[in-house]
């Protein structure tokens, strides 16, 4: 009968009714129950989340001498003073039934807003123009909220995974192809020829995910090819998801910091910023998203601004960072606070560099590493990237397989360097025997 009136997605299911009727109990009836239904986007996805399947290999891999741990991104060096006396105050601040601050504004307090935009920006973007969040991973994927789910997404290979992933979780991508790759997306190919920044694109495409200094590969975008981009951007009525979760690290002359940095960009760029990698937020979890009131689109006949939908969605969907987090950050913005940071930035910076020519000097082909706390390393004799991977773990030695950003990955391997000098130095000494 369910099957004859259309409901698909019931099952029959007999149950028994414990009533009396003239003595009679447990009467069998039949009724029908609905089923849940699944997302069925997250049936496309391939495999594991790259970092938890590395954490399962090493833990299955027996080890004579500690592991020395060059793979995930994770900071190591501890909160700046400044940092940690204003969370102080905070917290005492937060105990006091004269300063206690309940519900905070969803897109974050002024004092924080106003901090980015006089020392990020320089007055490029408004304070209003800022949305603070609690990592950058999250606005990176609930970004995509605010768009028709037939746009078409382009994204670098190799490519931070979360790109990836949220995206197919979302519904815009075809099942996974024989090649390795989904349907429906468009891949921007970064490799040895192009210097591992992508170009655009000959086709069309509406959502696009820029890194810049890139993740996994350390390489930047200069003005010329960010340029382009726009320009691509404004041709297509196309939205960039500007990526810039590194800006800190970036050393080469000319190289923009920002995607605001080059003219028009307001009008077609969103971008996210992290305290992660700069101020060592991993563990308190802060960013930033940055979206310019020009950037508008049109629909059904209709002006929309991105900013707006924004602000809508994070007010209905978000209570806002902790007060004690943002006035942390607010910290760092200081005098003190700022050279803090320049020192932890530094300190990280020399070690990419020592960690890249010590590579290049095994006789490694070696990325990256002078805008990037990130070494993108080739194998050696021709190995798989999961190949040379187990042959460095065998060694005491974890990195990040290429092939787990994308197909461009492979014969890679991701190297981070945020450990101390004497780690990386005797991380080359193992890697060297691994050779």
């Amino acid at each position: 009968k369910a099957k004859a009136i259309g409901l698909k997605s019931c099952k029959v299911e007999r149950i028994s009714l414990e009533r009396k009727i003239y003595g009679r109990l447990n009467r069998q009836q039949y009724i029908l129950v609905p089923m849940v239904k699944l997302n069925i986007h997250y049936s496309k996805l391939s495999g594991n989340y790259l970092f938890p399947e590395i954490a399962k290999r090493v833990a299955a891999t027996p080890s004579k001498r500690p592991l020395l741990n060059l793979g995930v991104g994770d900071v190591t060096r501890p909160l700046p003073p400044s940092v940690v006396s204003a969370l102080s105050e905070a917290v005492l601040e937060m105990g006091d039934p004269q300063t206690f601050r309940g519900y905070g504004p969803s897109d974050g307090y002024p004092f924080l807003k106003n901090a980015i935009s006089e020392h990020d920006y320089q007055g490029l973007i408004a304070p209003s123009e800022i949305f603070i969040s609690e990592g950058a991973k999250s606005d990176i994927a609930n970004i995509q909220e605010l768009f028709c789910i037939n746009n078409r997404v382009a994204l670098p290979d190799p490519t931070y995974p979360v790109y990836l992933d949220t995206t197919v979780m979302a519904g815009r991508s075809r099942p996974l192809l024989k090649t390795g790759r989904y349907g429906g997306i468009t891949y921007l190919p970064c490799n040895e020829e192009n210097g591992f920044c992508p170009h655009p694109p000959s086709d069309h495409c509406d959502l696009i995910y820029l890194c810049s200094p890139n993740n996994p590969t350390g390489s930047a975008m200069g003005r010329e090819l960010l340029k382009s981009w726009v320009d691509y951007a404004k041709a297509h009525q196309a939205i960039i998801i500007f990526d810039g979760a590194y800006e800190a690290y970036i050393t080469s002359e000319g190289t923009p910091r920002s995607i605001y940095e080059i003219e028009g960009a307001r009008e077609v760029a969103i971008e996210i910023r992290s305290y992660s990698k700069t101020a060592g937020f991993t563990g308190l979890r802060l960013s930033y998203t940055v979206v310019p009131h020009e950037l508008r689109l049109f629909d059904c006949g209709k002006e929309h601004s991105i900013h707006a939908l924004w602000k809508r969605r994070q007010d209905t969907k978000y209570g806002g960072a902790p007060y004690l987090i943002q006035k942390g950050a607010a910290a760092i913005y200081t005098p003190q606070g700022k050279k803090e940071i320049a020192e932890t930035i530094d300190a990280y910076s020399q070690g990419a560099r020592y960690l890249l020519e010590g590579l290049q000097s095994l006789g490694l082909s070696a990325y990256g590493g002078i805008d990037a706390p990130y070494i993108w390393c080739k194998t050696p004799d021709r190995l798989t990237s999961w190949q040379f991977f187990d042959r460095l773990l065998e060694k005491g030695v974890i990195a990040i397989p290429g092939c787990g950003f994308g197909l461009q990955g492979e014969r890679f391997v991701r190297f981070s360097a945020f450990a101390p000098k004497e780690i990386l130095t005797e991380a080359l000494t193992h890697i060297q025997d691994a050779l």
